[in-house]
């Protein structure tokens, strides 16, 4: 686990969107990026639907 505070870097969002089109599960990326599940989860609600890296980045 990241230690409390990190953000999520742009390259992490690139690396969920390739992972959300690949239909991996929440929990699966939360693991592999380093993050709770919540943190996905709201991450995913930044970045619209379909998710994109680039709208969740401006929206941060």
């Amino acid at each position: 686990m990241r230690k409390e505070g990190k953000r999520i870097k742009y390259k992490d969002r690139k690396k969920i969107e390739r992972m959300i089109q690949n239909g991996e599960k929440v929990a699966v990326i939360a693991k592999n990026i380093g993050v709770h599940r919540a943190t996905i989860y709201n991450e995913l609600k930044r970045g619209g639907s379909p998710y994109k890296a680039e709208e969740a980045q401006r929206n941060i």
